[in-house]
């Protein structure tokens, strides 16, 4: 059997092209839910509200391929109309035009559909929520893995999990190389310092007074936003980014500034929000551990040292961080659980 410490994308694509090959498999998850750093929230109007990654452009191609093989579509960012830059909170936004590009998607029925079409594919009997791994022992034939007082016996174990969580939570015996380890420390957690924030609305007031609803300010709070309307376009929301320095605030002192800024914006209707929500990343334990020293974003992302296995292919890493191609996004986890896949069904042959 293989278990698999971590139920985020990568994870969990891990444990579905398990299910298919006909190999055990159960997936731990030290949250009392799935999907990790992909968390979509749904406002009393049922207007779906991103809280975790969201955006995915067409150099993401595993990504694509997995959600066209899920039968799960979707659609392009709307990006029609004035766009504001504000240089200082002391300066009015200014119009700015948007350079074409190319178009960034995002999935039809929020990001978390993913997870949930991939959670009934593996089915609930091998899933286990609110479990942290505590020690994985690899001393013997068989591994043993400890969780809430309660042990797995496996043949291989994956950590799909970012790199620094499982070098500070998890005791490994025998221990890792210390240069797997060190790397592991020194690996920066992709959103782990984010806070996102979305409004949703009776009405997307923005698109018809000619706005795309697209913000990037310098001052903050807001440092981006954007349209957050779904396919549709018959639910209205804006979403985006919190500058780090306002996780000192309270959140209500957090949201006064919000809606105070995108007054100065969007103008007085941008105050007839339905519902106001927010995740400041850093609060979250199972995402977010502490630095021993600054680490900048997506320092040792891609690292080599990640998609080495170790005690004779009975351990694996795999996440968005361990990723070789697009590493800290969505692309990344779905590159990585699927290079770790084919690494355990060359094992599980011999």
């Amino acid at each position: 059997m293989v278990v698999i410490v971590g139920a985020g994308l990568s994870g969990l694509l891990i444990g579905y092209r398990l299910k298919v090959e006909g190999i055990p498999f159960k997936i731990l998850e030290a949250r009392e839910r799935i999907g990790g750093r992909i968390y979509t929230v749904v406002d009393s109007n049922t207007t779906t509200l991103e809280m975790g990654a969201t955006w995915f452009g067409n150099q993401h191609v595993q990504l694509r391929r997995l959600l066209h093989e899920l039968g799960l579509d979707y659609y392009a960012q709307y990006m029609k109309g004035t766009s504001f830059f504000q240089p200082l909170s002391t300066s009015p936004a200014s119009a700015i035009p948007i350079p074409s590009q190319p178009p960034s998607y995002r999935i039809n029925n929020g990001t978390s559909s993913l997870i949930k079409v991939l959670a009934e594919r593996i089915g609930d009997d091998n899933i286990y929520v609110n479990q942290q791994v505590k020690s994985i022992d690899f001393s013997e034939k068989q591994v043993h893995v400890i969780f809430n007082n309660e042990t797995f016996a496996a043949n291989r174990v994956v950590l799909a999990l970012p790199p620094k969580l499982w070098a500070n939570n998890i005791t490994i015996t025998p221990k890792l190389p210390q240069n797997l380890i060190v790397t592991a420390l020194n690996t920066h957690t992709w959103m782990e310092n984010s806070i996102k924030v979305a409004l949703s609305y009776p009405t997307a007031f923005w698109r018809k007074s000619g706005q795309s609803g697209t913000l990037f300010s310098n001052s903050g709070p807001i440092t981006e936003f954007y349209d957050h309307c779904n396919s549709k376009s018959d639910k209205y929301a804006l979403c985006g980014f919190l500058h780090p320095e306002f996780g000192n605030l309270s959140h209500n002192e957090r949201k006064a500034l919000v809606i105070q800024q995108l007054e100065t914006i969007f103008g007085t209707r941008s105050n007839e929000f339905i519902r106001y929500t927010e995740l400041d990343w850093s609060k979250e334990d199972k995402t977010f551990s502490k630095n021993s020293t600054p680490l900048f974003p997506h320092q040792n992302n891609g690292a080599p040292i990640f998609r080495t296995t170790y005690f004779d292919s009975k351990l694996f890493i795999s996440s968005s961080e361990s990723s070789k191609e697009f590493p800290g996004y969505m692309e990344g986890a779905v590159v990585s659980a699927n290079f770790t896949f084919e690494k355990i069904k060359e094992a599980h042959k011999v």
